[in-house]
């Protein structure tokens, strides 16, 4: 290999307490935790990959960690699937192709496991995170569950990705925004041929403002409530980002029949009492950054 040519990354399974340490470390310095709560113990690592969970990561050509995933078998009452609780980055190594690697190595973790389909939650104020698991991995948003982590700030799109056969929505994921999407009202819905496009802040920051957040929140409400899914999310300039949305009955019917984390099927919507707004991983904590990590987190 010549000096030109990009470092090697080598994804693969953690398997010991080292390698489980360095990715307690690497999760808290990515999202920048400062309460003890949020600490990843190496302990609950270990009993994961020795009890049907998963911690994959990824090596630089040194040897490195500078990604890492976990997550653990589940079920909703009606199938299991495997959920990924967090996926993370090393700042230096984002946008180069790390978060594909993870993500691929989690689902044959997942598949030896017996499992046919994977699930995680994101912020929905990270466009870049919602493109990568929509258009990229093939996903879509089965549910939003407002209040996801039984605290205020904390929305969630739950992702579910079939591991084991086609993508069901990869045709309409083809589909171009409309002309003059941009220039729409945030978080109202411009339907087209029964499919709805909802303009976002492609900014996080912007996204996260009380007033733009609480219209987000009332915008995938509504879409989830009117039995729709997301399937895709598109930068559609400097400024905006746009999901798509789909009837939950446009997909086949294998497919339509999923159920999403809180209800029979997708394009569900929940609330948990006590709680208000929100990738993977808890997110947006007072003092917590919001990481731009692909597929990752929050």
């Amino acid at each position: 290999m010549s000096d030109a040519e990009p470092a090697p990354h080598r994804a693969e399974e953690l398997a010991d307490a080292a390698d489980f340490v360095a990715a307690g470390e690497l999760y808290r310095r990515v999202f920048g935790y400062d309460p003890a709560s949020f600490a990843l113990n190496a302990n609950l690592l270990s009993a994961l990959v020795r009890n049907g969970g998963s911690a994959v990561g990824v090596r630089d050509a040194g040897g490195r960690l500078i990604g890492f995933a976990y997550g653990f078998p589940a079920s909703d009452g009606h199938g299991a699937y495997h959920y990924s609780q967090a996926a993370v980055i090393d700042p230096a190594h984002q946008g180069r192709g790390i978060g594909r690697l993870l993500k691929e190595r989690q689902r044959l973790v997942a598949l030896a496991s017996g499992a046919t389909r994977m699930r995680w939650a994101f912020d929905p104020a990270l466009a870049r995170n919602a493109h990568f698991n929509f258009d990229v991995l093939g996903a879509h948003g089965a549910a939003f569950v407002e209040d996801y982590y039984h605290r205020p700030g904390s929305d969630r799109i739950v992702a579910e990705w079939p591991i084991a056969v086609p993508d069901p929505y990869a045709a309409v994921r083809a589909v171009e925004p409309p002309a003059g999407l941009a220039a729409a009202e945030v978080a109202v819905p411009v339907e087209i041929e029964g499919r709805r496009w909802m303009p976002v802040p492609a900014d996080p920051a912007v996204a996260a403002v009380p007033r733009l957040a609480e219209r987000v929140r009332g915008g995938m409400r509504a879409l989830y409530e009117d039995g729709f899914v997301l399937v895709s999310c598109v930068r559609l300039g400097t400024a905006t980002s746009a999901y798509l949305a789909v009837p939950a009955a446009s997909a086949p019917a294998a497919a339509a029949s999923e159920p999403g984390p809180d209800a029979s099927t997708p394009g569900t919507t929940a609330s948990t009492p006590g709680t208000t707004r929100a990738g993977h991983g808890p997110a947006s904590t007072p003092g917590a950054q919001r990481p731009s990590t692909p597929g990752g987190t929050t």
